[in-house]
């Protein structure tokens, strides 16, 4: 889309997930807005996801507020896609299958049967099964499965299909997304931010959103009390391909070290390694080994699929792995970045809060524990060069 103008309500730097469904939530409201973004969008973590809706599998001891976030943004999750996909004409792949969390082991037993215990005490729709009855739900599981927990509200989609239907639905829109440029000098003066381009463009607005994912941290155009202390956090991933009136699965089954995601197409999306490299998207060979080694263990008949893609992408992790969400340190700047492994989760509701608190009203939650300030004393990421 041509730009005609340069002067927005806000500004969004980012164009993953979090940085267009927020972008598309705020111009819903009718302000005027636009995406910044220095690759391609969905070039970061998003184009990576396997797109897993799973608040019961991410579940922690000691993380009750996270776990509220995801349960609450799952819930928005089928109105989020009815009407991006009614904004878009574009399908994204919503599935409410479910999740089937299995053990092969005794010792995996015992730790699946301890976060089964955990999902009770949070409130969550689990169901421990015997492996008999695991296998009766999806009979492809190995004969050695231990047993299992089942949990039938958990869901999935396909990251990138919701990634091209936001891009259609903010051009319906009229918010210009412009990929490939990067922003290379801004300047905040009588309340406005006024942004330049590596394209000698510039950009101006009242409101700059942050959420370009792990590269949040590394923005040094950014006044360092409002640069999140944000790192990348890879992951590789394997994608494999079947029949799809015969699927190796019907739902999300994990097992301790690998989850699986079934596509109505016939595709298997594998994942995924969890390495602290930097700023390194290699993909490895040993990476794929493990993922196809412990996805061979849970479900063998995955040897006989096609081999289409791996990738690796970078996860924007914080210090303690809650996404950042709010303002930030430096008037005029709003933060949304940090969601680890549940950007595609969170972002129904992070995108209802950044729109809520850029039109000037409180959020629908308590952003209390996700906010930014948190990390007020913590001192700013260095930025760095990376080719």
């Amino acid at each position: 889309m041509s730009d005609t103008n340069s002067e927005y309500d806000a500004i969004f730097v980012g164009g993953g997930v979090i940085g267009l469904a927020s972008a598309w939530a705020a111009a819903k409201r009718g302000a005027r807005v636009c995406v910044l973004e220095r690759d391609r969008p969905a070039a970061g973590a998003t184009g990576v996801a396997a797109g897993m809706l799973a608040p019961a599998g991410e579940a922690s001891w000691g993380e009750d507020a996270l776990v509220s976030l995801n349960l609450e943004s799952l819930d928005r999750w089928p109105v989020f896609a009815e009407a991006l996909e009614a904004a878009s004409e574009i399908e994204i792949g919503f599935a409410q299958s479910g999740a089937l969390h299995v053990a092969l082991d005794r010792d995996e037993a015992e730790s699946l049967r301890r976060r089964y215990e955990l999902h009770r005490k949070l409130g969550l729709e689990s169901e421990w099964l015997t492996g008999g009855a695991c296998r009766k739900l999806e009979p492809g599981l190995a004969t050695g499965v231990r047993g299992g927990a089942h949990v039938p509200g958990e869901a999935s989609v396909d990251p990138r299909r919701v990634v091209a239907a936001l891009l259609a639905a903010l051009e319906r829109a009229e918010a210009p997304v412009h990929a490939g440029i990067e922003v290379t000098s801004a300047e905040r003066s009588e309340g406005t931010w006024r942004l330049k381009t590596d394209d000698h463009r510039a950009f101006a607005a009242p409101a700059l959103v942050l959420a370009a994912g792990c590269w949040s941290g590394q923005l040094d155009w950014i006044p360092p009390d409002s640069r999140p202390p944000v790192r990348p956090v890879q992951g590789e991933i394997v994608t494999l391909r079947g029949p799809a009136e015969t699927p190796v699965c019907e739902r999300i089954v994990s097992g301790d070290r690998v989850y699986l995601v079934p596509r109505a197409d016939g595709r298997l999306i594998v994942g995924a390694t969890v390495e602290e490299k930097g700023f390194d998207t290699t993909v490895t060979a040993g990476g794929v080994h493990e993922l196809l080694r412990e996805a061979y263990r849970v479900i063998p008949e995955i040897a006989e699929l096609e081999l289409v893609e791996t990738t690796a992408g970078l996860r924007p992790g914080s210090p303690d792995n809650a996404p950042l969400i709010g303002t930030g340190g430096t008037d005029g700047v709003l933060v949304a970045t940090g969601h680890f492994r549940n950007g595609v989760l969170q972002a129904p509701l992070t995108a209802d809060c950044i729109a809520a608190l850029l039109a000037g009203d409180d959020p629908s939650i308590d952003l209390t524990p996700f906010s930014p300030q948190r990390f007020a004393d913590r001192p700013a990421e260095p930025a760095v060069e990376v080719a």
